[in-house]
């Protein structure tokens, strides 16, 4: 992840310090992922009687109110299980891309273009690992869902029954999308923010959880500008029920882009931005922080 040379460790200590710096991160912001996902599977405009957020801070105030606090953590069992596997895979595997890449081409230390290239190809591996979790988070996310499943384990059983196995990966092409444009701007950012921030003193740690926040926030801005519209997509492409005969409405990335800028406009494509932006870009300052201080930490434990 840095150009730097560091003494590698085995894998069940980057799946470690990936768990600790995922949890964290998820436990600190996940309530705003739900208003992202609510904001996102809004179509429309406000009608007469019916359910309408009118912003982030609206649609906050109204879940509380109508649907109690613990709302905002609906669906956190599913990202929680799913942040081990995600964040160990999101690291190691940008490590290990990395890695294969300065080999590929030759070169000792890490480039920009290699750094977007590893970052991407890092977040097409993750995303094979996070769909059927993204899809159960999503579906007990959305309000429409609530009296429909009691819960994770119910939620992949009634996919499963009613749409097949397969359906489990709804929403793979979008979130493959989704993870290759977030990962490419999140690492390539932090390549080149830390490339312009003054060097951390050695053994400075201060300094180097300063730096690394600043460029895993700045990271998570650019990787949230890049890929909400395919969150957007992504989401309701995997809240939709498939049924047999029929070809949903939002199917493919790519055409339900052109779906929803046709309908709705190209503000649309940005539904949710705030609360994603607001998560995603601290979020990634605290993912950075507190797995470079987790592999510190191992380092320290398993060389000493």
């Amino acid at each position: 992840m840095s150009d730097k040379p560091q003494q590698p460790l085995p894998f069940v200590y980057q799946f470690a310090a990936g768990a600790v710096a995922g949890v964290s991160e998820i436990l600190m912001m996940y309530p705003l992922d739900v208003v992202k996902t609510r904001v996102q599977l809004q179509t429309g405009a406000a009608t007469a009687g019916g359910e309408h957020y009118n912003g982030m801070l609206d649609c906050f105030r109204k879940i509380i109110k109508q649907e109690g606090f613990s709302r905002l953590y609906r669906g956190i069992s599913a990202p929680i299980l799913m942040e081990a596997p995600k964040r160990a895979t999101k690291f190691a595997a940008n490590d290990s891309w990395g890695t294969f890449y300065r080999g590929l081409f030759g070169v000792e230390k890490q480039t920009q273009s290699l750094a977007v290239l590893t970052g991407a190809t890092a977040g097409a591996t993750e995303a094979f690992v996070v769909v059927p979790f993204e899809l159960v988070k999503i579906r007990l996310q959305d309000k429409a869902s609530a009296g429909k499943y009691n819960g994770m384990l119910d939620v992949v059983k009634k996919i499963v029954q009613q749409e097949g196995p397969l359906a489990m990966y709804n929403g793979l092409e979008s979130t493959l999308w989704r993870h290759i444009l977030w990962n490419a701007g999140y690492f390539g950012c932090i390549f080149q923010v830390r490339s312009q921030l003054p060097q951390p003193e050695p053994g400075n740690k201060s300094q180097q959880t300063r730096n690394d926040l600043i460029a895993g926030t700045i990271g998570g801005i650019a990787g949230t500008i890049l890929n909400t519209p395919m969150d957007v997509v992504k989401s309701r492409i995997q809240n939709t029920t498939k049924v047999a005969g029929q070809t949903p409405k939002y199917n493919w990335a790519w055409p339900a882009v052109g779906t929803v800028m046709k309908e709705e406009g190209f503000g649309a494509l940005y539904k949710g931005f705030i609360p994603k932006v607001l998560r995603l870009g601290p979020g990634g300052g605290i993912l950075l922080v507190v797995f470079t201080g987790v592999m510190d930490f191992f380092r320290k434990m398993h060389y000493e």
